[in-house]
């Protein structure tokens, strides 16, 4: 009767073990990648989650043109005291 008892313990405190470890996520030195893939902190430049910088209006991107705010525009020109994307 106590094997049982210890083998049922055992199994329940094993259960509880491996769904904590499934909710931790990518453990230490790791975070969750734009598909839910873990990927390792720090890879380029020191420990932490890396975030694209804002699109600003009006500013030039390399291969893409003007950002007028909803798409990219290959130039831009001055129009009634303001600017006018093409």
């Amino acid at each position: 009767m106590k094997t049982v008892l210890t083998l049922i313990l055992a199994g329940a405190a094993l259960a509880g073990a491996t769904a904590a470890a499934a909710r931790d996520g990518c453990g230490p030195g790791g975070h969750r990648g734009p598909y839910g893939h873990c990927q390792p902190n720090g890879y380029h430049s020191g420990p932490g989650v890396i975030v694209a910088p804002r699109l600003v209006i009006g500013g030039f991107y390399p291969n893409r043109g003007y950002w007028n705010g909803r798409r990219y525009c290959e130039r831009r020109e001055r129009w009634h005291g303001g600017w006018r994307y093409r």
